[in-house]
């Protein structure tokens, strides 16, 4: 059973993966959360689709003075240090975070990552739709503000406590 990991979350700003325009972590230890982090970020490359924009609200006035994302990564690296990441459809959030390591030529990690989305359908096949809000609803767990970073990650840690 997974007891320790961070839950991770990534929005974008436009269809490229590389787009990171916010992050939320949430960690978890002991089958606990003990830390959040969450930032906004300077997307590269640095528009808005209208499509992510009504998604989850974020625009270039958010994120113009952000910082960029190798600064944010400074900041989240230790407190992920050694811990899996737990993602819903880790497929995209891990696809974002190997993008923007590739387009600021940072060396990758050999992460390792965990799709709650997977292990719900496993757990739960009969649920009407698999999506975050409504896997959420169906453990009891209020997702208020969907689409930001680290609502989600922390809809996420929540889900892995009950599956992982």
């Amino acid at each position: 059973m997974l007891r320790d990991f961070a839950a991770i979350d990534f929005e974008t700003a436009n269809g490229y993966p590389s787009s990171v325009c916010s992050v939320g972590i949430v960690v978890v230890r002991g089958g606990r959360i003990v830390d959040r982090f969450y930032s906004l970020i300077q997307p590269e490359p640095n528009y808005y689709s209208p499509m992510c924009v009504r998604v989850h609200g974020l625009t270039s006035r958010d994120t113009d003075e952000a910082p960029i994302f190798p600064r944010v990564w400074e900041q989240v690296e230790p407190l992920i240090e050694g811990l899996p990441l737990v993602a819903h459809n880790s497929r995209f959030d891990e696809n974002c975070l190997r993008s923007v390591f590739r387009t600021y030529q940072m060396d990758y990690p050999s992460y390792v990552f965990h799709d709650t989305l997977r292990a719900f359908r496993r757990q739960m096949p009969n649920l009407e739709n698999h999506q975050l809000h409504t896997v959420s609803a169906a453990l009891g767990y209020d997702l208020e503000h969907h689409h930001h970073a680290l609502a989600d990650a922390e809809a996420c840690a929540v889900i892995a406590i009950n599956l992982l």
